[in-house]
């Protein structure tokens, strides 16, 4: 699709608006959305791993499992398999494939499909492959371990007895999309297995397909004309990369746009009187923290990471500019899920802060860059934490780049400090234990993993094998418990300061309905908005 279309249609909203002179209204079978979309750096499933990524993943590509965005708390249900059973041993998974899902290509949705999405993904080893690699599969064992014997019946073969809720969970994360096997083997570059034409492309069997991106400025989805499912009423949606709350605000009062995703609470304050708008509340997953490269020696000291911790002002932080919208939370769990940890171990302490850096190695708190995304609410926080660093006497440098330009440096382990945000992979408490608190390889040799803790250089062996005993507990009281033994540890003698958890509140026209952002669990989902 030509750079033209997108800013045809755009200019279709321009028109609309001039014909209404109290304000615009996109029209009814289009959605518009503005959002920050600059960490886009992909659409393949087996490469995504980032937020906005995910949202496109979501409603281009179908799961084997996967949620219903109307009944979030359900749990996983059938999607492109209608079934499912497990063996005795528990290390055999079958699934029998639906019928009626078929690619925007026009190609059947089979099992052969979903063999080969799992196994490439595998095989690729990309950033998000740990979510599958974590059960045994490499890509030395992938054609005996993920096998479709038939076009209906799809059998996973384990490494060890999980509990079948983990596994399930895990496959509706992003790299859980089943991708056209044909369409993306015609566009293969060097036994790509066509990657490289996937991180612009989609082929999937979800509701839209994409037409046209222009990174870190748009993303245009219409339907897919293939799609099993019921029609979405939304037959085109168009995400615009706005990135300051003002202008979303504006173009929302004004009609322009449908749903503003990134308000401040200033601009969500000042939307409270405004006719033919509304704001929508919901808790999510998403944690902000920041972290230390442990390979700076004095990051690596436990006294200078207690001291930057009681010299972050969290409460200050989040009864202003962060009012309403991030509530602290200080353990790597977002509370909803299975062990999360309430308790809140740090508080702003100067005196304190003051003490544990003058009893660390380190006590004149050499140059420390801060490494942040170019957004509102992370540069308030990293301005907050470089005053109250400053405070205790640190030299502190903001590093600002774009989501793509920060999360390659911190992928590289070239930050001093990053700041950001994580948002869980799926509803099982490991998703955020397997990466803040498990690096079974530390080495550099060990590549840009999805894993928090390689990011950061942080050996913990010890820790790791915590991790691993609680994944295999079949009991729910006791894995519960483990988890919050796991985060008090985690807490102590991390390099991680986890500050807050997200309550995302997105601005949308009144007419609008059905807007879910995803909750704790997954991505938004277009497909059901009605307006």
């Amino acid at each position: 699709m030509k750079t033209s279309f997108v800013a045809a249609a755009v200019a279709s909203l321009l028109t609309v608006g001039l014909a209404a002179p109290s304000f615009a209204e996109t029209p009814p079978n289009m959605l518009v959305i503005a959002n920050r979309i600059d960490d886009i750096k992909t659409f393949d499933p087996a490469e995504s791993f980032e937020f906005a990524g995910a949202d496109v993943s979501r409603n281009v590509y179908e799961k084997l499992v996967n949620f219903d965005p109307l009944d979030l708390d359900a749990g996983y249900q059938p999607q492109l398999a209608e079934s499912w059973s497990i063996s005795e041993d528990g290390m055999t998974i079958t699934f029998t494939m639906a019928d009626g899902h078929v690619f925007a290509s026009g190609n059947p949705v089979t099992a052969k499909d979903a063999e080969f999405s799992l196994r490439r993904a595998v095989t690729l080893n990309k950033t998000p492959s740990f979510i599958l690699t974590q059960f045994g599969f490499t890509p030395e064992n992938v054609e005996q371990t993920i096998v479709a014997p038939d076009d209906k019946t799809l059998v996973l073969t384990l490494d060890k007895p999980y509990a079948l809720s983990f596994v399930l969970n895990c496959l509706t994360a992003t790299i859980g999309g089943i991708v056209d096997m044909e369409t993306a083997m015609a566009n293969e570059v060097d036994g790509d297995m066509g990657n490289a034409w996937l991180r612009t492309n989609t082929a999937g069997s979800g509701p839209y397909k994409v037409v046209d991106w222009k990174p870190s400025e748009s993303v245009l989805m219409d339907l897919n004309p293939n799609y099993g499912g019921d029609a979405p009423a939304m037959e085109r949606v168009i995400v615009q990369h706005i990135q300051e709350s003002a202008t979303q605000r504006l173009q929302l009062e004004r009609g322009d746009i449908d749903v503003a995703r990134n308000l401040s609470p200033e601009d969500v304050a000042g939307l409270a009187d405004v006719d033919g708008v509304k704001v929508i509340d919901e808790l999510r997953g998403r944690l902000m923290y920041f972290s230390a490269n442990q390979k700076n020696e004095m990051l690596s000291d436990p006294k200078v990471l207690e001291a930057l911790k009681l010299a972050t002002d969290y409460e200050g932080m989040s009864g202003s500019f962060l009012k309403g919208q991030y509530t602290v939370h200080q353990a790597f769990l977002p509370l909803t899920f299975l062990g999360a940890l309430e308790e809140k171990p740090f508080s702003y302490d100067m005196d304190a802060a003051k003490a544990a850096l003058a009893a660390s190695g380190h006590p004149d708190c050499g140059p420390i860059k801060i490494s942040v995304r170019d957004a509102q609410e992370r540069l308030d926080i990293a301005q907050s934490l470089q005053n109250t660093w400053g405070q205790l006497g640190c030299d502190i440098e903001l590093i600002v780049g774009t989501g793509a330009q920060t999360l390659d440096r911190y992928r590289a382990r070239e930050h001093d400090i990053y700041l950001g945000a994580w948002g869980p992979d799926y509803p099982d408490p490991n998703t955020n234990a397997g990466t803040f608190a498990f690096n079974p390889d530390n080495s550099d040799e060990a590549g840009a993993t999805g894993l928090l803790a390689w990011r950061n250089a942080w050996g913990i062996p010890e820790m790791s094998e915590k991790t691993l005993a609680a994944v295999v507990e079949n009991d729910t009281a006791t894995r519960a418990e483990m988890y919050r033994e796991l985060q008090r540890e985690h807490q102590q003698v991390s390099p991680f300061g986890v500050m807050f958890q997200q309550i995302e509140q997105n601005g949308m026209r009144s007419n609008v309905e059905n807007f879910v952002a995803g909750g704790a669990t997954t991505a938004v989902s277009y497909w059901v908005i009605t307006k």
